[in-house]
């Protein structure tokens, strides 16, 4: 059946038996059999041939929509079964936000890059919120709250603060008892910009508006706060994604209890107004498919919980306290 829909096809499209066999590769015998065997099953005459002339008649016209419908729909569905045996292949574009990116993105690509090696990957990494459409960007990471947009967006890991200083500035200045007594010590502050959301508050204190830290340093990158907070510049209050490396090593000290370790992302209710990580991209691009195939890779390499948390965790940073 299927030969004999090609067959009528194409005999109609170049308006000739022998144009349609040598483009079928077949005889124009063979070609005027199938059409036959079709107009036989379907009880209807679809053509009307002579040496001459070749006319489609009503019957014809009418099965010829639903024939190119068969046709294309059988395409389609060849063309998805052969995706599932073929290795994926072809540029994405990604963006991330420019410390997260160094520190947690580049090294999940190259991963994916292991998995995948007939794909290849342009990472931009920069604190500016790119348009995905006008630069052509496959998928972004975004750290924070999400506005609201035709995005699709997928939850990669939560996002939490965490107050820290090395272990040099604890045993100069004191370590604070309660959120208050940030207010008395050299906290180091974000200059230039505006804060990050979640920055210097705490629930129950100040009515969960920011506290009016003060320092001698304030500068309009987080990474280099990082790095002056374990050089004892003062207390930080960084993303956990950050301050883990450090926490880890021990060469930050997390002030207060920190915030339990996600168990399960799909069993954290889910508030879009809570800083987390997410991996957005646009509905019907052509790089769909990959794009989908990289943002489960970062989901599956970030972990759940995420591997800088599960990292603190096993370091039992969360379980310090005061002396």
């Amino acid at each position: 059946m299927i030969d004999a829909l090609k067959c009528l096809v194409t005999v109609v499209e170049l308006g000739s038996l022998s144009r349609a066999a040598v483009q079928l590769e077949m005889a124009v015998s063979s070609v005027s059999r199938k059409i036959d065997a079709l107009e036989e099953d379907l009880g209807a005459r679809l053509l009307l041939r002579s040496s001459r002339q070749l006319i489609v008649t009503d019957a014809g016209e009418r099965f010829l929509p639903r024939a190119r419908n068969i046709l294309a729909e059988l395409a389609e569905g060849r063309s998805a079964v052969q995706e599932l045996d073929t290795e994926p292949r072809g540029l994405l574009t990604v963006t991330a936000p420019a410390a997260f990116g160094r520190l947690h993105v580049a090294p999940a690509i190259a991963s994916f890059l292991q998995r995948h090696p007939m794909i290849e990957v342009d990472l931009h990494v920069s604190d500016d919120v790119v348009d995905l459409s006008a630069r052509r960007v496959d998928v972004a990471v975004r750290a924070g709250v999400l506005p609201a947009s035709d995005l699709v967006a997928t939850r990669l890991a939560g996002m939490n603060r965490v107050v820290s200083a090395s272990p040099a500035y604890l045993e100069r200045h004191g370590w604070p008892k309660s959120p208050e007594d940030l207010l008395n010590h050299e906290c180091l502050t974000v200059n230039g910009r505006v804060p990050p959301r979640g920055w210097w508050r705490f629930e129950g204190v100040n009515g969960y508006q920011p506290l009016p830290v003060k320092g001698r340093l304030r500068c309009d990158d987080t990474d280099s706060l990082l790095h002056a907070a374990i050089s004892g510049a003062g207390i930080v209050h960084l993303a956990n994604w950050l301050a883990s490396d450090a926490i880890v090593a021990g060469q930050l000290v997390p002030v207060f209890p920190m915030l339990p370790v996600e168990r399960d992302t799909a069993s954290v209710r889910l508030d879009p107004n809570e800083p987390a990580i997410h991996a957005v991209h646009m509905p019907g691009r052509s790089n769909q498919a990959k794009s989908q195939l990289l943002i489960r890779h970062l989901k599956e390499y970030f972990g759940s919980p995420p591997y800088w948390d599960a990292a603190m965790e096993a370091a039992g940073a969360g379980e310090r306290r005061a002396p």
